[in-house]
């Protein structure tokens, strides 16, 4: 007679090695689901915040006051040339540039001193790009004076694991170009810092952003000095 007996009724030792090695299987399964990584975390992106002063900055009354002035983009290391939210801890190693793990930057650091400097710049005076400083001296047959910014410093400097700041470290060229060739006007160095309120990210980017708009003002006062 044929036996409908599940196979394991019988011979219950028999089944013991089929059950142990469903439990190991359901324990490995368990420990793989947990495991598996997080949902990753997205990076906090941070800018210089809203240029108040460039809004409420009179219209056009002010703008023709000085000569039109050519801005190039800025040009920045390659460390620099990334979106990275970098910091140095100059108390242990002042020489290694370290970026934050969550933090980001909208643009790359010379971009937003580029659009800093270029309203600032605009308060006063029709700001060209290199672009339409050619048409114009093609059309016109006169060079506006050019200004050449290259960013050397944009980090987030801890003098100890309580205090930081930061800190912006600029050159600047203003060239005039003629039909003799372009001759150096004049040329300087600007380094700022503000303080961070806080010794992480975002306090940084505060002394960043503050230490920006300061070196920014310095240097479009000596834009502005008579030649």
């Amino acid at each position: 007679m044929k036996n409908n007996a599940h196979p394991c009724t019988p011979a219950p030792a028999r089944c013991l090695p089929v059950l142990a090695a469903l439990a190991a299987g359901a324990a490995l399964f368990m420990a793989g689901c947990g495991a598996l990584p997080d949902k990753p975390v997205r990076a906090t992106l941070y800018d210089f915040g809203p240029n108040l002063a460039a809004a409420v900055a009179p219209a056009s009354a002010n703008a023709a006051a000085l000569p039109p002035i050519a801005l190039a983009e800025i040009d920045a290391s390659v460390r620099l040339e990334g979106t990275q939210l970098l910091y140095r801890l100059g108390y242990s190693d002042p020489n290694e540039l370290r970026p934050y793990g969550k933090a980001r930057w909208s643009l790359a650091p010379a971009q937003l001193l580029h659009q800093r400097l270029r309203d600032a710049l605009a308060a006063r005076r029709t700001v060209l790009g290199p672009e339409e400083s050619a048409t114009i001296a093609r059309a016109e047959g006169r060079v506006p004076d050019t200004l050449r910014v290259t960013l050397d410093e944009f980090s987030h400097y801890f003098e100890s694991p309580a205090a930081s700041v930061g800190l912006v470290r600029l050159r600047a060229t203003l060239i005039r170009g003629g039909s003799g060739g372009d001759r150096v006007l004049a040329q300087r160095s600007f380094a700022v810092q503000r303080p961070a309120p806080t010794p992480d990210a975002a306090g940084g980017v505060k002394g960043l952003a503050a230490a920006s708009d300061a070196a920014v003002a310095e240097l479009v006062a000596w834009v502005e000095q008579p030649r």
